[in-house]
């Protein structure tokens, strides 16, 4: 939802800021509709994807001890940090065990 122009921080209420709001405040419906859209779209994907994911969970336990999910923090190139969350490729701790490159035939990669 754009808040309203005077709840906006101080520093942002300039000559600059005002044109690209006031082009978000006309086009205020069509970016709900399109917010709309991807909440939809978001739910029919989540349960379209449900069945595979579960399978893909079930089959990581069964190959392997250890969780299901491989999370990890990394930095982009302007050195901004994010998490990542997969599906885990290989066994617990394999950074641990050997290098963090990946070879063929690595014992470290599950099934």
């Amino acid at each position: 939802m754009l808040k309203k122009w005077e709840t906006l921080p101080e520093y942002m209420q300039n000559d600059e800021v005002r044109v690209y709001y006031e082009t978000l405040h006309k086009k205020k419906v069509s970016m709900f509709l399109k917010r709309i859209m991807d909440l939809v779209g978001g739910l029919i994907l989540l349960i379209l994807l449900a069945i595979p994911m579960i399978i893909i969970s079930i089959m990581i336990k069964l190959d392997s001890e250890g969780p299901v999910f491989y999370r990890q923090e990394r930095v982009t190139t302007y050195g901004k940090h994010f998490k990542i969350h997969k599906f885990r490729t290989m066994v617990s701790n394999a950074d641990k065990i050997g290098s963090t490159v990946t070879v063929g035939n690595d014992s470290r990669i599950t099934k």
